[in-house]
């Protein structure tokens, strides 16, 4: 299987996390949503598949180039 790795393209605040370990999502699904600038940006699956690790929190602070996900697909 590929492994997709989806990074944060911008500095900011998690404010939710709508995945876990073992989800299955689909191209475009929220992972989560971050807040940049007191705006919300949601961060979308680039792919569909199974997300095989996850290592965010909400209320985290995150730098941009920051792992978001891995999925597999």
């Amino acid at each position: 299987m590929a492994q997709e790795k989806v990074e944060f393209p911008i500095t900011g605040k998690i404010i939710s996390v709508n995945v876990k370990q073992g989800d299955t999502v689909s191209e475009g699904d929220i992972l989560c949503l971050l807040e940049s600038m007191k705006m919300e940006n949601p961060i979308l699956a680039p792919v569909g598949g199974t997300v095989s690790e996850i290592g965010i929190s909400a209320g985290q602070v995150v730098e941009v180039g920051e792992v978001v996900a891995l999925i597999e697909y």
